[in-house]
């Protein structure tokens, strides 16, 4: 073949094809994928980008991004990353040893493990942070400053959020939200800051009814949101569709696999979940119900409900003979309500929903 172009071009020309198929065979060597992982097994995972060249790869100077070199269809790659753990022969952007121009993303820095491994951990900037006192967090949970927050946020909750400052309470006095954001009480008695959706979209079907557990009847999960945000505290499902004048469980139907409870205090049924088992009790959890019980946790008590077919209530946190600080806060605001504010056992829809 070489021969006969030797009689058809020119010696120029000829030395411009024999680069430009120099050239092509580079470019295709060159054309790998890049990988944003090299995994334990030592394969690629997590592709990024088919058809780029190592160079290209390795720019962002990200830790862990990797690379392999075979241009390969789209199916090996959909059966390498399914069947077979990932991509072999990974070739790691960096060789591992330092930190040097690791580049970890937004809240991460990049610190040397016990096996002089170069690794990203959590790091926010706290600089801004201005209250230096406990916050309660939107999953509930009191961290010893926001700095502490955010680094639970870096580590796998995204959605992590600032509620309010202090430790999270069990009512809303006392409660300082941001905003327009309101102090709601939920059903196990822990207070939240939420938004208030006051304006609700037209009901188009008799299915969307609910039954509160005030014996009220709700023309959706949205009437029922908006009511618990603005009352302040929780409502609860107590069964779908509209609320009837039961004479005892048996004439409540309870759907997605949930049991009747029946309420003899204010002689209603509540539909309750019944499937859940409960973890090894600590001795700090112990509750006092409504039936003047000790009971080891809210778990237990809540089995002990569905065992007997009767809605048991948490009054106190503690022994039923003991009286605890949450008891004594409770009481307070007791005075203040007209109705007791007991923890009830029925699946309620996320109130923070619009």
């Amino acid at each position: 073949m070489f021969g006969m172009l030797k009689h058809h071009l020119q010696p120029g020309a000829l030395l411009f094809f024999l680069w430009l198929c120099h050239l092509m065979e580079h470019q295709k060597v060159q054309a790998g994928n890049c990988w944003l992982q090299q995994g334990k097994n030592g394969r690629c995972q997590v592709l990024y980008m088919p058809g780029m060249s190592r160079e290209e790869c390795c720019r962002s100077g990200r830790l862990g991004t990797s690379w392999t070199e075979e241009d390969v269809p789209n199916s090996t790659l959909f059966r390498w990353m399914i069947f077979n753990g990932g991509a072999p022969n990974c070739i790691p952007c960096k060789g591992g040893e330092t930190c040097d121009n690791v580049d970890c993303g937004p809240g991460k820095r990049c610190k040397m493990n016990r096996r002089s491994k170069p690794r990203c951990v959590c790091a926010p900037d706290c600089s801004n942070v201005t209250w230096k006192g406990p916050v309660c967090g939107s999953d509930g949970k009191t961290y010893r400053d926001e700095c502490a927050l955010l680094k639970a946020k870096c580590k796998g909750h995204p959605d992590l959020e600032v509620q309010y400052q202090g430790k999270c309470k069990k009512t809303c006095r006392d409660v300082l939200c941001p905003g327009s954001s309101t102090c709601v009480v939920d059903q196990t008695n822990n207070a939240y800051c939420v938004t208030c959706n006051r304006i609700c979209p037209e009901v188009t079907s008799p299915e969307q009814y609910l039954c509160g557990n005030d014996g009220i009847v709700y023309a959706s999960a949205c009437h029922l949101r908006r009511a618990t945000c603005l009352l302040g505290r929780s409502i609860g499902v107590a069964y779908e569709g509209k609320c009837i004048k039961a004479k005892s469980c048996e004439d409540i139907q309870c759907s997605g696999g949930k049991k009747c409870l029946w309420d003899g205090r204010m002689s209603r049924g509540r539909c309750a979940l019944c499937d859940e088992s409960c973890p090894e009790s600590r001795t700090d959890e112990a509750v006092c119900a409504s039936d003047n019980t000790t009971y080891s946790s809210e778990c237990a008590m809540k089995q002990a409900a569905c065992a007997l077919g009767l809605l048991l209530e948490v009054k106190h946190s503690g022994s039923c003979n003991s009286i605890s600080e949450d008891r004594e806060e409770k009481e307070e605001v007791e005075e203040e309500e007209e109705d007791s504010d007991y923890t009830t056992y029925v699946q309620l829809l996320p109130l923070m929903d619009g």
